[in-house]
């Protein structure tokens, strides 16, 4: 399927879908009538959307995909027909289903629960057999008035490392950055606890068994600090994570750490900036027995992004990131890569949201796959992404 085709298939079927939401609902949006003269008031406010509900749970979710034109035309031969060092959006030159996604909500007052149940490329991006595969969360929530804001969760949950989440449409970009991809976890499965610290700040502390593990059948568990700190004019967020973390398939000890801060600056409703620094290690030792081999990897890295939303239903976003992966441990292969973004965002109606996004990424090693089974320091993609969300309030 070429570029042309793929796209208006995809279009399409996002639009038909956006249009049956449309036909199954009536717009209750309304022109406010002027005020007589001897009586004169402001227009009442808008009802709130009442939510969807099935018994106490709140329900949502969304629909997500995309086609990727990749100008190396990677094959199925060469590297599984992908786009080199992306995750959800990661098939090249054909249409995909990025995620498809149901949502049931019911706030903590004072117990809570949330449950987000996911299908498609994100969902086997994320998670690999036997950890809940078909689940992107799943937690228990005890918040009682009296406890003061503070909270304790309980199950599956995703990260608070990273700039960005797994929900593209929660983004600035469409593609995630090479840092969300590969230097920080999807989610842990624990305990966490969360308590304001004055009107500002938020502390909160993790007790979870790695990363993007159900089971931890050896070492400790891992621990998770975090800090949130909201301010008129900006965000800053800070997380550790550190704990045991045995490589895969071999017998040894093994340690990981990540350190990831994030500033957020929000000068006025319509220009946004990030900047995200994430450092990671892993260590092993040898065993007791002395099995297993010494060693320590590094990884590192900094985006930067702007989002402008000029007008109401437009925006515009650019992103810049470095990443250093010094002994090849996230990415197989020590390099250092780089890569620009930029993406132009469309909003219609009853919740179908576009994304248009041209993206180039380059290495110091010649790491991306082309069709002629040859390799290439760098990679252009041109892709769209199509997003409708199911919700009262879209």
């Amino acid at each position: 399927m070429d570029l042309r085709s793929g796209l208006r298939t995809l279009t399409a079927s996002l639009a038909l879908a956006a249009g049956l939401m449309a036909a199954a609902q009536t717009d209750t949006s309304s022109t406010p009538q002027t005020p007589a003269p001897a009586t004169p008031a402001e227009p009442a406010a808008a009802p709130a959307p009442t939510p969807w509900k099935i018994g106490p749970m709140e329900v949502s979710g969304f629909l997500d995909g995309f086609y990727t034109y990749n100008n190396n035309n990677p094959t199925e031969d060469a590297n599984g027909k992908m786009n080199d060092y992306y995750n959800f959006n990661q098939d090249a030159n054909q249409p995909a289903l990025s995620a498809a996604k149901l949502t049931l909500n019911h706030d903590p007052g004072p117990v809570g629960a949330h449950v987000d149940a996911i299908y498609g490329r994100t969902n086997r991006m994320i998670n690999g057999s036997g950890q809940l595969e078909y689940v992107e969360q799943a937690f228990m929530s005890f918040k009682p008035k009296s406890w003061k804001g503070i909270e304790i969760d309980g199950g599956k949950f995703t990260t608070f490392a990273g700039a960005e989440v797994i929900e593209a449409k929660d983004n600035w970009n469409y593609s995630r950055s090479l840092l969300f991809a590969w230097a920080i976890p999807y989610w842990h499965f624990g305990g966490r606890a969360s308590m304001p610290v004055g009107k500002a700040e938020t502390i909160g502390v993790q007790v979870v068994n790695g990363w993007n593990n159900i089971r931890h059948p050896v070492g400790g568990p891992t621990i998770g600090i975090t800090s949130t700190l909201v301010q008129p004019k900006f965000t800053w967020s800070a997380d550790v994570y550190t704990g045991a973390a045995d490589t895969p398939g071999q017998v040894q000890n093994g340690y990981r750490n990540l350190f990831d801060t994030t500033m957020l600056l929000t000068p006025n409703a319509k220009i946004n900036a990030y900047v995200n620094f994430d450092f990671g290690q892993q260590t092993n030792k040898p065993t007791s027995l002395g099995f297993g081999e010494k060693s320590r990897d590094d990884w590192y890295g900094v985006a930067f992004a702007v989002h402008d939303q000029f007008a109401a239903a437009h925006a515009g976003t650019v992103r810049y990131e470095t990443f250093k992966d010094s002994e090849g441990y996230e990415t197989g292969t020590a390099q250092a890569l780089q890569e620009f973004t930029g993406t132009y965002e469309y909003k219609w109606k009853y919740g179908l949201l576009g994304r248009t996004e041209f993206r180039h990424d380059w290495s110091s090693e010649a790491t991306f796959h082309k069709a002629n089974g040859k390799m290439t320091d760098q990679q252009n993609t041109v892709g769209i992404g199509m997003i409708l969300v199911i919700a009262p309030k879209r």
